[in-house]
This record gives structure tokens, C-alpha cells and sequence, in this order.
């Protein structure tokens, strides 16, 4: 089975975080699009170059909810993909959502690269589709390039500051911050689930052609559910 994966041009860590997860049965496909005002257009274009490797399903490898109508603005795109292309599309937004959804989790804390400011907009996402937030931690990293060099000391550390208020479970938003690796080992300091962009978006994809294997090393998410 193949698998369509879209990622920003810029963004290092979706591809080989996704092929880390990929079971014996799946082939992963990736092409690039650009984040600009014709963001919906390349990614249409990015897609349809991928569906000639016959494809089971789609994987946007972006997160929009940092920023005021990036939710709307990533809606378009999917409902535009799964009108042109008639697959399943996955988002690591929604795929957040629905990771959430499925442990039955409402309390979180959440953890992210962005500032402040940003931060405030992924909060009101997340109460949106009404969970509680009860922390939103993040790095305050303006090159998007450089969230995936970020030190692994300095994710635990945002880890273990989200954690203060003690939330169900912790949620990392961005697809950039590079966590894939690390959620076993997160969720074993912190006694609680990990739920990370990346994971959580292969994890659905995976969910919707069918296959329900467990995978194993990435957290609950991927092992149990």
C-alpha cells in the first residue's frame, strides 16, 4: 500500500519521522509545497503528481492552528484533496484531535515550538472541539528551519514544564519539532500519553486503509489504539 505524504518545503523532520513508523506493507511517498499565498494551490498540485504512485491515502504533514483562520484555511485544502482526489486525507491537526478523541482524553497540556502569541490561537483550537487546556508551553522558535534542530534536553525540558498542571495527557503541535523518537521515553517520565503531530497523523492514516497493526517504540498511540 502507498501512502501520499505532503510536507512544507522547508520541514526535515515529517519524512524520516513517518518512515520510522512505516510497517513492512507500506510505502511512503513524499513530495513538497510551498507555504505562500497560493499554499492551497501547490499542495493541490503536490497531490496530484503523487496519486499517479496509486495511492490508499493522504498525509498533510502541517499543523495551521497557530496562526487566526489557519483552521479554515487547512479544511479547504483537505476537502479540496478529497473531492479531486477521491482518497482519505489525514492532517496532523485533526489527527491530533481525533488521537485525543480515541483515548477518551479531555484534560491536556500542550506543547509546541511557537510563542506566546501563537499559542494562544492553538489553545483556542484545541477548547474549540472542547477540551480542556489547562497549559500551553512552546519555544518561541522563528525559524522554522531551525525547530528541527532542537536540542533534545530542550524538549524535555518544554515537556516536563507542560506537565506542571497536571493534565490527562500531554499534546505536542507542530510538525517541525522533532519528537517522534523520543514519545516512549516521554510517556515513561511523565506516567501519562504523549500525542505527537507526526505520530498521531501516520497513526490515522494507517487506521483508514485498514491496517491496525500495532506499531511499536512511538507511544501508546501506535502500540494500543
Amino acid at each position: 500500500m502507498n501512502l501520499g505524504v505532503l510536507v512544507p518545503y522547508f520541514n526535515s523532520v515529517v519524512q524520516p519521522e513517518l518512515e520510522a513508523l512505516r510497517p513492512s506493507q507500506v510505502s511512503n511517498q513524499t513530495a513538497r509545497f510551498s507555504l505562500d499565498a497560493d499554499v492551497l494551490d501547490d499542495i493541490a498540485q503536490a497531490a496530484e503528481k503523487l496519486c499517479a504512485c496509486g495511492l490508499e491515502a493522504l498525509i498533510v504533514g502541517l499543523t495551521t492552528e497557530s496562526f487566526p483562520g489557519g483552521l479554515e484555511l487547512l479544511e479547504q485544502g483537505m476537502t479540496r484533496l478529497r473531492d479531486t482526489t477521491s482518497l482519505p486525507v489525514v492532517s496532523a491537526t485533526h489527527a491530533n484531535f481525533a488521537a485525543l478523541e480515541s483515548l477518551g482524553v479531555k484534560r491536556i497540556s500542550l506543547a509546541t515550538p511557537f510563542d506566546d502569541a501563537s499559542n494562544e490561537h492553538v489553545r483556542e483550537a484545541y477548547e474549540a472541539r472542547g477540551f480542556e487546556v489547562v497549559a500551553a508551553e512552546g519555544l518561541a522558535i522563528s525559524d522554522l528551519a531551525a525547530i528541527a534542530r532542537t536540542p533534545e534536553p530542550e524538549i524535555e525540558a518544554l515537556f516536563a514544564r507542560a506537565d506542571r498542571s497536571d493534565p490527562e495527557a500531554l499534546v505536542q503541535v507542530g510538525t517541525g519539532l522533532p519528537v517522534g523518537a523520543m514519545i516512549d521515553s516521554l510517556e515513561a517520565t511523565h506516567a501519562k500519553p504523549v500525542i505527537a503531530s507526526n505520530a498521531a497523523s501516520y497513526w490515522q492514516a494507517l487506521r483508514e486503509i485498514g491496517i491496525t497493526d500495532p506499531v511499536r517504540g512511538f507511544g501508546r498511540l501506535l502500540a494500543e489504539y
